[in-house]
């Protein structure tokens, strides 16, 4: 399998390629946690169900680095992490628009289930991130974010509320093409080991597709 990043008896480590579903939704589209299951089941010949926690989540367009746990103590502690704040997600996205060089963004984030959309609004949840701008082309800026909480679609409805929206974002951006691959990627992962207490930090390189070649050197 050749998205594995890294591997050992208590971690998955692995690249999300773009429009996968991380797990079974209503599409039934073959989901990453279901690939990841039969690859640890055909690696170690393991009899029966074979157990891997799902303790974050990408949208279904989105691509990049994942952590999943091997075991049900390794999953408990990196659940723990994610509670307090503590595993650090870095993104690099293409928005449009004017932008600061730096900036914090902080809103309240309401979701709607039934339309599996969100929205600013007064009764949501708070929401956090911060950003920097690292490259401009034309009206395409390349920013690097860094989220503070993990509400759904965050990054994407926090962008397009400030007239920022994200290239090809077909849900939140009413200008995106039919067609047109979000550029919003989990570039790092940071965290501390759940068993060995080792701090473990994952990067991918900047994606090889439009508009992020855009931006490579």
């Amino acid at each position: 399998m050749n998205n594995i990043i890294y591997e050992d008896n208590h971690l998955l480590v692995v690249e999300k390629k773009i429009n996968i579903p991380v797990q079974l939704d209503s599409s039934n589209d073959e989901d990453l946690l279901t690939c990841l299951k039969k690859y640890i089941k055909e690696k170690y010949n393991k009899p029966g169900n074979v157990y891997l926690g799902l303790v974050h989540r990408l949208d279904r367009p989105v691509g990049g680095v994942m952590v999943f746990a091997k075991t049900s103590k390794a999953a408990s502690r990196l659940s723990k992490q994610i509670r307090e704040n503590k595993i650090k997600k870095t993104y690099l996205a293409v928005v449009y628009g004017n932008l600061k060089e730096k900036a914090i963004l902080k809103d309240k984030i309401l979701k709607n289930n039934k339309t599996n959309t969100s929205v600013i609004s007064e009764n949501g949840k708070e929401a956090s991130l911060d950003y920097e701008l690292l490259a401009k082309k034309d009206n395409l800026n390349l920013v690097e974010i860094h989220l503070h909480t993990g509400r759904s679609h965050q990054i994407r409805v926090q962008f397009s509320s400030r007239n920022n929206p994200l290239y090809g974002d077909q849900r939140y951006n009413k200008n995106a093409k039919p067609g047109e691959q979000i550029a919003l990627f989990a570039s790092e992962l940071e965290f501390i080991h759940p068993v060995t207490e080792e701090k473990m930090i994952f990067n991918l390189p900047l994606p090889n597709r439009y508009p992020f070649v855009l931006f490579k050197e």
